[in-house]
């Protein structure tokens, strides 16, 4: 219920007058079963206009961080992550991949929407960075579709410049080797978000 309020009543109507989105390709995301989506990251609101802009709850995997923070400053975080679709996952110690994979899997076996942005963290130059291999880890494993995405200006959104997504068809990643499968993820979304790639991991 508040993520629907979240987003159709509170956050939704404020960021879309904001950065007034504009959407190709929305039909390329299936109305039913489970689905990866895979997009750039550019900004703190990437993930906000993805659950705007696409109609299905999209679930992302959050920092246990975000979750455990005392106060009423740590209520309100976790209410509104927990709110947002955000799920929490311990991402310190050795086993931080494997819980991260299995709560993507268990999303999708669950038969929703896996959000995630595949080069880990925000772009610190705008370029687009080495995809982890974790989207096509999970597709191998749970033969949910991979659907790119690519955002454009909404780093610096301005009155003239308006956000931009595109929403590309069903990525084929049946290849065995996880790594090509990631590269050519990431090549599709270069191809839509006229990115220059660079081949290092993205890192703050």
């Amino acid at each position: 219920m508040w993520y629907r309020i979240l987003k159709y009543l509170l956050v939704g109507p404020v960021l879309r007058l904001i950065a007034r989105p504009l959407v190709s390709g929305l039909h390329h995301v299936p109305r039913s079963g489970p689905v990866i989506i895979a997009a750039n990251h550019l900004a703190v609101i990437d993930s906000f206009l993805l659950c705007l802009v696409i109609d299905r709850r999209l679930t992302f995997l959050a920092k246990h961080d975000y979750f455990i923070r005392p106060g009423v400053r740590g209520a309100l975080q976790r209410w509104f992550f927990t709110a947002a679709g955000q799920v929490p996952v311990d991402r310190a110690g050795g086993d931080a991949a494997a819980a991260a994979l299995d709560a993507a899997t268990a999303i999708l076996e669950s038969g929703d929407v896996w959000a995630i942005h595949p080069e880990g963290t925000r772009s610190p130059d705008g370029h687009l960075h080495r995809g982890r291999t974790g989207v096509a880890r999970v597709a191998a494993a749970t033969g949910a579709p991979v659907i790119p995405i690519a955002l454009q200006h909404s780093a610096r959104l301005r009155p003239w410049r308006r956000a931009r997504i595109t929403i590309g068809p069903p990525s084929d990643l049946r290849s065995s080797n996880i790594r090509i499968c990631t590269d050519q993820l990431m090549m599709e979304i270069r191809e839509m978000s006229g990115q220059r790639y660079v081949d290092t991991y993205a890192r703050r």
